[in-house]
């Protein structure tokens, strides 16, 4: 590749610190399990931040730098500083790519973007059996998948699910309990590609499905920025003169 790409894992890290059966799971947090499969992929450059950092971790210099940030929140929503998700909502505006990770379906910036007030679901926490249908085989998240991902045990989601119909829809989910869930879907914000990717509860072992960690991997290249032209707002002069006269 010519260019790396900047990733930046953002992690709440509160689930692994009170929980031993999380942290049993992701010893050095849901962020560094992701990490350490990003590290293997051809031209990534990889950092991450979480929220007891100063500024969540997404400095100005962090921010300014990261070509694409992944989001993974759960219990602490209200916690992240409204100052830090206005600046992540201008830098996806602006091009940064944001791959929002199961519970961040609730964050601040999600809904920020979505223009939805809480991104309501059903949910139970019964450890079902899930089945991650491809729904579109050509696009480039889909990519090494095959017909579906099945998890052994997973938080159910279920619709509806309350968020804006997606660009493309990319994953449905069926749960043994019955539900199903729109569990793998784009947006396009300004300059910024966002994707949401439905598995990854604290309690279960999903960040080291080969297959889950795949779908990231293939996300982060997709949402990865191109050159864009610059171009202006506001007042502009006209090209012709308007009824020959020339506005000033």
């Amino acid at each position: 590749m010519d260019k790396q790409i900047s990733v930046t894992v953002w992690n709440e890290f509160r689930h692994e610190k009170h929980s031993e059966v999380v942290k049993a799971i992701y010893p050095d947090g849901i962020h560094n399990a992701i990490k350490i499969y990003l590290d293997t992929l051809p031209g990534l450059k990889v950092r991450t931040a979480t929220l007891d950092e100063p500024s969540h971790g997404l400095t100005d210099d962090v921010l300014n730098s990261t070509d694409v940030l992944l989001w993974w929140g759960h219990m602490a929503h209200g916690e992240v500083s409204d100052e830090i998700v206005n600046k992540v909502y201008r830098r996806v505006l602006s091009g940064m790519g944001l791959i929002v990770l199961h519970s961040g379906h609730a964050s601040k910036i999600f809904n920020k973007l979505c223009g939805t007030a809480t991104g309501q679901l059903k949910w139970r926490e019964d450890g079902d059996k899930e089945r991650l249908w491809v729904i579109d085989h050509s696009h480039p998240i889909t990519q090494g998948i095959g017909e579906y991902i099945e998890l052994e045990h997973e938080e159910v989601y279920g619709e509806k699910f309350e968020i804006p119909n997606p660009d493309e829809l990319l994953f449905i989910s069926w749960f043994e309990g019955g539900e199903v869930f729109r569990s793998g879907l784009t947006y396009k914000r300004g300059n910024g590609k966002i994707f949401y990717f439905r598995p990854g509860h604290e309690s279960v072992p999903s960040y080291h499905n080969e297959k889950v960690l795949r779908v990231i991997g293939n996300a982060v290249y997709w949402a990865a920025p191109v050159s864009y032209p610059t171009y202006g707002t506001g007042f502009v002069r006209p090209l012709e003169k308007v009824g020959g006269k020339e506005v000033k």
